[in-house]
C-alpha cells in the first residue's frame, strides 16, 4: 500500500525533500503532523536512515506521544529508536550522560515551581530584600526571561546602575545559580541553557551528536526562545538536514518568550533552505477560512499564504452585539440548549472562546443555571479560583463567624505570620470547649502556649469586627473593596508583577464587578441588596457538583489555551476594543504587540470547522463600574459579504425574555463596513456611566424600557450619584433602576 498516496503534492513535496534545510509554512488544519511522521517513514523505510539517526523535536508530551504512535503504525520496524521528544526531555537525557563535564554531578535534581520560590525566599531572606517591593514569583520570572535569551548575571550588570532595580536582579540570579549549583539541582530553564553550554564548551560532546542526530524536525518552530534557537542550531549545523515546520501567523507567545524571528528570518540562518507552503485546509469551511485570511493580512510582520479548502462553503459568521455581558452569555447559552434539543449538534460540538480567564465567569453561571456540563481547559472555576475564594471566605466570615471552614482558610491569608502549630492549638481549643473556631480566636489570650502568635491573632479579630460594623452600612462591593484593601491582597499580586498575578487580578476585578452587578439588580427588583443575599447568589452559582462528568460537556478556554484544537462550533466571545486587543496593547504596546493579538485573533477564528459566532457587549463591569465598549477592530477587517448579524432566536424551555440582536436598519456595525480605515471607526476609550443634568421625563409619563417595554414613571428620587427612577411595566410590573443605566425614552 502506498502509504504517501493520500498527501497532497505540497504534502509530498515536504516528506520527499530531505537532505538539506527545509522550512515548512503549516497554515492551520494543513496537516503538518502528518508530514512530519510521514517523513520519519521515508527516512526509515525508503532511505535506509537509521532511526537512531533521527530526532523529532515537540513542544508537548502530548504532541510527543501522538508522534510516536503514529510513526510506529508507519514503519513496522526500529520507531522505537527514533529520538521523539520535548526539548527540556532530549536535554535532561543529554545532560544525565555529560553534565559531569560542566560541574555537576549526573544524579542532579529537577526543581520545580515550588523548589524554585523557597530556595527564592531563602535568598531574598539572606540578601535582604525586601519582601513588600518584590516577590519571589516576580524575581523567578525575571530570571527566567534572561535564561530564555541566554544572558547570565553578569550580561545583566552591565550598564545598571548602582543600587538599581537591575543591579539587584543581577545579584539575586547570582546567588539563586550558585545555590543551584551547591543544591547540584537545575530549574526547567537551565535544562536548556545547561545543554547549550555543555555543547559550546566541549566540541566533542556536540560532534557526537551532531554525528548522531543526522536528520532533525522541529515541530511548532513558531514558538522557539533563543535558548532553543541556540541549541538546535548548534546540533544541525554540520548535516544541516534541519526540517522546521511552523505558522508565523500563529504565533502567541511572546509572553512566554518566543521569538517569532526565529521562523521569519530561518533562510537567514540557512540560505540554500527551501521553503514549502502547506496552504490545504481540511478543518474549516471556506468562509470561516475567507476571514481569517482577511484578518492576519493586516500584519506586516508575516511570510506570505492564504488557506484554501475543498470543504464547503459553510455558513456565514455570525456577528452578535449585545447591551452587556448578560445578555451575550445568555445568548450564547440560549443558542447552545437550542441547536441541542433540536438535535443539530450535541454539548461536545461547542466551544466558548475569550481573551481572559475572568471572562468565564458568566458563561458558567449561566450553563449551570441551565443545567449544560461544560468543562474549562487551561483553568479552574471561576470561584474555584484561589483569590475568589479568599476574598469570598472573608465575607462569609464577616457574615457568619461560625463557618470554621471560612475562617481558617483566611486566618492566615495574607501571611500574618500565623502557622500550622498555633492553627491546631486553637483548633484544639475551640474542640475541647464546643465553640467555633472564631470564638476560639476570640478567647486567644486563655489558649495556653499561643505565645507571641495571640497577639497576631488579635490582629486578626480586630480586622474582623472593624469589617462587620462597616457591613451594618456598607453594600457587598463597597465591603469587597475594604476587605481587599485591608488586606492588600491586589498591592501583593501586582508586586508579583508575573502574568498569573495579572489575571488574577483581573479575576478579583470581575468578582467585584459581580457584587456591583448584584446589587444593581437587586434595586431594579425593589430589594435590598445585602452581604448575606450576594453570598447566597454566589453559593449556588458555584455549586458545581450537579454537573456530570463524561465527554459530552461544552469547552471553555482562553484563546491562547485553544491553539492545536478545534471544534465544530466556536463561540469567539468579548470581541471589544479594550478587551480584545486590550486596552495595554492599544495605548502603550508597540505594532508587534497589536500583531501578536491579531495572530490570536487569527487563532481563534480557525478553531471553528462548521459554525462560527463573534459576540460582543455595548457595556460591561469593569471594577465595579460600567464602561463602554467599541467593536472590536479585528471583526471590521472581516468583509462585509461574509458576515450576518442574525435575527431574534427562540429560547426553548428559558423563562427569560429573548435576547436583541443587532440586525436593524440603525445597527451601527453596519458603518463599520462602510468605512475604509478602521483607525476613523475605533478611537478606544473607557468611560463610566454618568448622571445626567436633568431627566427628559417626569412622574407620569411614558416612557420606553428596551427590555421592559412601555411603562408610566410612579416616581424619581435623587440619589447622589443616579436618579432612582420607579416604572410600573405593562407587562413586567414595577421595577427600579437607575436612570442612567436604563435609558428610558420618553414616549
Amino acid at each position: 500500500m502506498d502509504i504517501y498516496a493520500s498527501l497532497n503534492q505540497p504534502q509530498k513535496e515536504a516528506v520527499f525533500h530531505t537532505e538539506g534545510p527545509l522550512l515548512i509554512l503549516a497554515g492551520a488544519g494543513s496537516g503538518k503532523t502528518r508530514v512530519l511522521t510521514h517523513r520519519i517513514a521515508l527516512l526509515i523505510a525508503e532511505q535506509g536512515v537509521n532511526p537512531w539517526n533521527i530526532l523529532a523535536i515537540t513542544f508537548t508530551n502530548k504532541a510527543a506521544r501522538e508522534m510516536r504512535e503514529r510513526v510506529d503504525r508507519l514503519v513496522e520496524y526500529g520507531a522505537e529508536s527514533v529520538w521523539v521528544s520535548t526539548f527540556h526531555a532530549c536535554c535532561v537525557r543529554i545532560l544525565r550522560r555529560y553534565i559531569e563535564k560542566i560541574g555537576f554531578s549526573s544524579n542532579f535534581v529537577i526543581y520545580d515551581t515550588d523548589d524554585q520560590k523557597s530556595l527564592m525566599k531563602e535568598i531574598m531572606r539572606r540578601l535582604n530584600i525586601d519582601t513588600k517591593a518584590y516577590k519571589e514569583k516576580g524575581l523567578l520570572a525575571r530570571i527566567s526571561h534572561a535564561k530564555e535569551r541566554m544572558l547570565y548575571p553578569e550580561d545583566l550588570e552591565k550598564g545598571a546602575a548602582k543600587g538599581s532595580d537591575d543591579a539587584m536582579v543581577a545579584a539575586v540570579y547570582r546567588e539563586y545559580q550558585a545555590a543551584l549549583k551547591n543544591n547540584n539541582a537545575l530549574d526547567f530553564d537551565d535544562l536548556l541553557v545547561k545543554a547549550v553550554e555543555l555543547f559550546e564548551g566541549c566540541p566533542d560532546v556536540l560532534a557526537s551528536y551532531q554525528e548522531r542526530f543526522r536528520y532533525i524536525m522541529i515541530d511548532e518552530y513558531q514558538d522557539t526562545n533563543d535558548v532553543q534557537f541556540r541549541f538546535v542550531h548548534l546540533l544541525a549545523s554540520r548535516y544541516r538536514n534541519l526540517c522546521v515546520v511552523g505558522d508565523d501567523d500563529q504565533s502567541i507567545y511572546k509572553f512566554r518568550g518566543a521569538n517569532i524571528y526565529n521562523i521569519l528570518n530561518f533562510e537567514d540562518s540557512f540560505p540554500e533552505a527551501k521553503v514549502i507552503r502547506l496552504e490545504q485546509n481540511y478543518r474549516s469551511t471556506k468562509t470561516i477560512l475567507a476571514a481569517a485570511n482577511h484578518v492576519i493580512a493586516n500584519n506586516t510582520e508575516r511570510k506570505e499564504k492564504t488557506l484554501w479548502t475543498e470543504n464547503e462553503e459553510g455558513e456565514k459568521i455570525h456577528i452578535r452585539q449585545f447591551d452587556n455581558g448578560f445578555e451575550e452569555a445568555e445568548y450564547v447559552v440560549g443558542e447552545i440548549e437550542r441547536s441541542v434539543s433540536l438535535h443539530q449538534a450535541g454539548y461536545r460540538d461547542y466551544a466558548i472562546l475569550y481573551r481572559t480567564n475572568a471572562q468565564s465567569r458568566m458563561f458558567e453561571e449561566k450553563l449551570l443555571m441551565a443545567g449544560i456540563p461544560y468543562k474549562i481547559v487551561g483553568g479552574v472555576n471561576f470561584y474555584a479560583r484561589k483569590e475568589i475564594k479568599d476574598l469570598l471566605c472573608y465575607l462569609r466570615t464577616v457574615d457568619n463567624a461560625s463557618d470554621d471552614l471560612a475562617v481558617a482558610r483566611i486566618l492566615n491569608v495574607p501571611k500574618r505570620g500565623i502557622g500550622a502549630t498555633t492553627q491546631g492549638r486553637v483548633q484544639d481549643y475551640a474542640t475541647a470547649h464546643g465553640i467555633s473556631f472564631y470564638d476560639a480566636l476570640e478567647q486567644a489570650k486563655e489558649i495556653p502556649g499561643l505565645g507571641r502568635g495571640v497577639s497576631r491573632l488579635d490582629s486578626f479579630i480586630k480586622f474582623i469586627r472593624v469589617l462587620r460594623t462597616k457591613a451594618e452600612v456598607m453594600g457587598p462591593k463597597d465591603l469587597l473593596n475594604e476587605v481587599i484593601e485591608g488586606t492588600g491582597y491586589i498591592m501583593e499580586l501586582e508586586a508579583e508583577g508575573t502574568d498569573e498575578a495579572k489575571a488574577r487580578i483581573e479575576n478579583i476585578n470581575e468578582l467585584i464587578s459581580t457584587a456591583a452587578i448584584y446589587e444593581e439588580r437587586a434595586k431594579e427588583q425593589a430589594m435590598v441588596p445585602t452581604l448575606s443575599g450576594f453570598l447566597e447568589e454566589v453559593a449556588l452559582v458555584a455549586d458545581v457538583d450537579s454537573v456530570e462528568e463524561g465527554s459530552d460537556y461544552v469547552v471553555l478556554m482562553t484563546l491562547h489555551s485553544a491553539k492545536g484544537l478545534e471544534f465544530p462550533r466556536v463561540f469567539m466571545a468579548g470581541m471589544e476594543e479594550g478587551l480584545f486587543p486590550g486596552y495595554a496593547v492599544i495605548n502603550y504596546g508597540d505594532p508587534s504587540d497589536m500583531e501578536e493579538e491579531r495572530r490570536l485573533c487569527y487563532v481563534g477564528i480557525t478553531r471553528a470547522k462548521q459554525v462560527l459566532t463573534m459576540t460582543q457587549a455595548r457595556t460591561r463591569m469593569v471594577r465595579g463600574e460600567m464602561q463602554y465598549f467599541q467593536t472590536s477592530r479585528f471583526v471590521s477587517e472581516i468583509p462585509r459579504e461574509l458576515v450576518d448579524f442574525g435575527n431574534e432566536t427562540p429560547r426553548p424551555g428559558r423563562k427569560v425574555e429573548q435576547m436583541r440582536t443587532t440586525a436593524k436598519k440603525d445597527n451601527p456595525l453596519n458603518d463599520i463596513f462602510r468605512t475604509s480605515s478602521v483607525s476613523d471607526i475605533y478611537q478606544p476609550r473607557q468611560s463610566v456611566l454618568e448622571k445626567a443634568d436633568k431627566l427628559e421625563y417626569g412622574v407620569g409619563d411614558q416612557v420606553r424600557h428596551i427590555k421592559f417595554g412601555v411603562g408610566v414613571v410612579q416616581n424619581i428620587v435623587d440619589g447622589g450619584r443616579d436618579y432612582e427612577v420607579t416604572v410600573v411595566f405593562d407587562r413586567y410590573g414595577v421595577k427600579k433602576m437607575f436612570a442612567s443605566f436604563a435609558k428610558l425614552k420618553k414616549v
